[in-house]
């Protein structure tokens, strides 16, 4: 086998990475990360540059490949290393640049070590040697693999650091509908979002869910403002882009759920979920006019009856915020891997993600014993 280092997705053969990919994962489909590079998402400009792994087999078909990035900041990471970038900089060492193994700006577990099935245990080795050959090739101070699948976290914690932390995912128990769903919580959320709903429907707000196919230029226009208008809000950076969302709706139409809210025919909130062949992924939400309970109607909500009407096991609208709980997002494990180069800061490292994972059980722990759910569904 040969393994070859990418710095652009396009290089690698879109029909043999596409046949890697689970559960046709909308983040980890060639187009996806395609259409993030040809626009300008990744890039010097943002501090992720493309570094993908791909193994060759002798006949030049592709046999495994990693997402990766070389980084030279924490941005877009949702696996928060500010305070390990400081330590190094107290002593006078760089922790830039280092390799990230993701998809960018995007905080949703899947592959990172993609393998033909079947030959992970021969894969996986190779893949992960090869990102740390080139940590040290390239002179990084780590290698971090972020929301790996779970065979991917028990394979890696072998050689790496592990790290927890906690989201909000929702399951779907095989719910007729959105009342079959609400007859499962205690009556006191039960009435909270049945209240929510209706302040957002009788606001006068009209909601419309499109796909790539459906949602028209002018829409994506709408939406894009919205999300640009959420970081100007935020002080943040807008990674992504009209021509980004447009092509990828236009790449992976079946796969984009684009959720609109006009009021007196004027596009006032959105929100941008995809999905997979079994979940459902929240993105981005932004809006130009504030109306109460529309975030949860369109963000949440929507989604859950999304999820419902389509047979979808899962939706993990995206990174923290207990509120969610209270809707009927229970909170969930999610993990990461770490390996650090230098020694003397490996250990002091180590012993901070074992307080942090006994923080994070004991953090879970409490926030199920309030769960919605009715006490004898909770199990």
């Amino acid at each position: 086998m040969k393994v070859k280092i990418h710095t652009r997705i396009a290089e690698i053969p879109r029909e043999q990475w596409n046949r890697l990919v689970l559960d046709n994962h909308p983040f980890l489909r060639h187009e996806f990360l395609h259409a993030m590079e040809v626009h300008q998402c990744v890039g010097e400009k943002f501090g992720w540059l493309p570094r993908h792994i791909a193994v060759y087999g002798d006949s030049g078909a592709l046999l495994g490949a990693m997402p990766l990035y070389e980084k030279h900041n924490s941005y877009g990471e949702f696996v928060f290393d500010h305070a390990w970038a400081e330590a190094y900089q107290r002593y006078g060492l760089r922790y830039y640049p280092k390799l990230v193994s993701t998809i960018p700006y995007t905080p949703a577990r899947g592959q990172r070590l993609l393998s033909i099935v079947g030959s992970e245990s021969e894969i996986y080795p190779l893949l992960l040697n090869s990102a740390l050959q080139l940590t040290g090739q390239l002179g990084c101070s780590g290698f971090h693999c972020l929301f790996p699948m779970p065979d991917e976290h028990r394979f890696l914690s072998q050689q790496m650091l592990s790290r927890h932390d906690c989201q909000f995912h929702w399951h779907n128990r095989q719910y007729r509908d959105f009342e079959d769903f609400l007859s499962r919580l205690n009556a006191k959320k039960r009435k909270n979002i049945r209240q929510e709903r209706r302040r957002a429907s009788s606001s006068g707000v009209i909601i419309r869910r499109l796909d790539g196919h459906s949602a028209s230029e002018e829409d994506w226009h709408h939406f894009n403002r919205f999300y640009e208008q959420t970081f100007r809000k935020k002080w943040g950076m807008a990674t992504f882009n009209y021509r980004f969302f447009l092509e990828v709706a236009m790449q992976m139409p079946e796969q984009v759920v684009l959720v609109l809210a006009d009021l007196e025919d004027r596009c006032i909130a959105g929100a941008l979920m995809y999905r997979s062949d079994r979940a459902l992924y929240g993105r981005h939400w932004g809006c130009i006019q504030q109306i109460d309970a529309l975030h949860f109607e369109v963000c949440y909500y929507q989604g859950i009856e999304y999820c419902i009407e389509h047979g979808l096991e899962l939706f993990e609208p995206g990174a923290q915020g207990e509120h969610k709980l209270a809707r009927g997002f229970l909170p969930t494990l999610t993990r990461s891997n770490h390996w650090i180069v230098d020694e003397l800061f490996r250990q002091p490292i180590n012993r901070f993600v074992e307080h942090e994972q006994e923080a994070v059980s004991n953090y879970i722990q409490r926030l199920l014993e309030s769960s919605p759910y009715r006490r004898e569904l909770s199990a």
